[in-house]
């Protein structure tokens, strides 16, 4: 018991040791060894402490003081790259010219003159019905306009001897006349048998037989132009400033996995739909290849223009205020170091990681994309930080060069990125001549089929259509 009191004493003492030892560490001078005095300063500022003396010391501890700190930010050059205005739309393909095979006039089938999915020409005779009544008919109206014709010319002679009347002359050209036009009338009843084709195309499957009687009106046989293929889609309203004809677009058909075929703007439709709030665009695919199908379902993207050298930058650059886009630039500040100028930028397309610059910037310049939030007035030193790699050759923003980052939109070897999967880029389905596996094919397929993107001789008929119009 007679410990307690010592203990006491002893915990007091240590307490008051300790707090002292705190006071002094917080309120030690700030001259001391050149190390503290080091770590005190800023890094690579004028002045800084050296083992030499006291005054500079001094110099450096003031330097310290005054001068703002370097922000650690990672920085990004403004970029130059291809890159396409498109959007993407949904439609389904039709045929160019398409017509369900009907009689005008009822009958029995005679004969059919062609076979199920065979290709025919304009002219050719399809379907004839039985026309021995319409083929007598005509018969009775020939002989008919023969002894018309006959008593004509004969009141013709006698009127010159002033043998008969001008009159009776009068009255066999009228016969003349109904006699011409009874066996026209019997010859178009005659052809009404005849069912011709009316344009070249590919037949489909018949739904009648010979010896089939058909009343006017009722369905023989469907025939379909495949040399071009139309399709047709909608786009919001708000494109109906940028889509006109003669552009192009790239349609994606889900029945043909991995091929694209580029069709061409024939028409844009006056009138925005009311319910939808869309414009329908109806486009144009050469498919001489007989490849597509009408009424397949195809997937479109609607290009309206492209751009060479388009300035881009990392969209996390852009720092939106008050409804305007900022991007901090980097500037050469006094000595070697760099500072920060905040810039009002106008922003064009937005690709998978960049965004189009038109305004603010130049080719070269360099911005910051990330340590924004240490910037709070231009003129910051700033201290750069490698930023780390994001991906491999030919990924999405990764080494893989500018091109490797704009989602397969920029020609080039990295144009393959996970989201555009290379439009661009080498066996791309671009405008131009595809790589392996792209439009131009290869082989012909099985049976003697052409290969993908295979193209017969002659003229394209998207264009010829096109002409054709003006």
């Amino acid at each position: 018991m007679a410990h307690k009191p010592l203990y006491t004493v002893v915990a007091v003492v240590g307490i008051a040791a300790a707090s002292g030892a705190g006071w002094w560490y917080q309120n030690r001078p700030a001259t001391g060894a050149p190390e503290a005095q080091a770590q005190a300063g800023v890094a690579g500022a004028p002045g800084a402490v050296t083992a030499s003396g006291a005054a500079p010391a001094a110099s450096g501890a003031a330097g310290a003081a005054s001068g703002p700190r370097a922000a650690g930010v990672e920085v990004a050059k403004v970029d130059t790259m291809r890159i396409v205005d498109d959007t993407q739309a949904v439609g389904s393909l039709r045929s160019r010219q398409n017509v369900m095979v009907r009689p005008e006039v009822s009958g029995r089938v005679g004969k059919i003159n062609f076979r199920d999915g065979e290709r025919v020409q304009k002219g050719q005779l399809l379907v004839q019905f039985d026309d021995q009544l319409p083929r007598a008919q005509v018969a009775q109206a020939e002989a008919e306009l023969s002894i018309a014709r006959a008593n004509h010319k004969r009141n013709q002679e006698l009127v010159a001897q002033n043998f008969i009347s001008q009159r009776s002359v009068d009255e066999s050209g009228a016969a003349l006349q109904v006699a011409e036009a009874k066996l026209a009338l019997a010859r178009a009843t005659a052809d009404r048998l005849r069912i011709l084709a009316p344009f070249d195309g590919t037949v489909g499957l018949r739904s009648v037989n010979v010896g089939d009687y058909l009343k006017d009106g009722a369905d023989i046989v469907n025939l379909e132009d495949l040399d071009a293929i139309l399709v047709d889609y909608r786009l919001p309203e708000r494109f109906q400033a940028k889509v006109r004809r003669g552009q192009t677009a790239m349609v994606a058909i889900d029945a043909l996995p991995g091929r694209k075929f580029p069709a061409l703007v024939q028409a844009v439709d006056p009138l925005v739909d009311a319910n939808g709030r869309s414009v329908g665009v109806r486009a144009c695919i050469d498919n001489r290849s007989m490849q597509l199908r009408p009424g397949m379902f195809a997937r479109v993207t609607a290009v309206f223009g492209e751009r060479e050298k388009a300035m881009v930058v990392p969209e996390e650059a852009l720092v939106p205020q008050g409804g305007r886009q900022i991007v901090f630039k980097v500037v050469p500040g006094e000595g070697d170091t760099k500072v920060s100028q905040r810039t009002e930028v106008k922003v064009g397309l937005r690709i998978p990681g960049k965004v189009e610059i038109l305004e603010g910037l130049q080719p070269g310049d360099v911005v910051v994309t990330a340590g924004q939030q240490r910037l709070q007035r231009d003129g910051t030193p700033l201290r750069v930080i490698e930023a780390p790699a994001r991906g491999g050759p030919g990924g999405q923003g990764g080494a893989g060069g500018p091109a490797a980052a704009a989602s397969g939109v920029a020609s080039g070897p990295g144009a393959g990125s996970a989201a555009g999967a290379g439009r661009r880029g080498p066996g791309a389905q671009a405008a131009g001549s595809g790589g392996p596996g792209g439009r131009t094919g290869g082989p012909g397929g099985p049976g003697g089929r052409p290969g993908a993107g295979a193209r017969p001789e002659g003229p394209n008929p998207c264009l010829q259509a096109m002409v054709d119009k003006k």
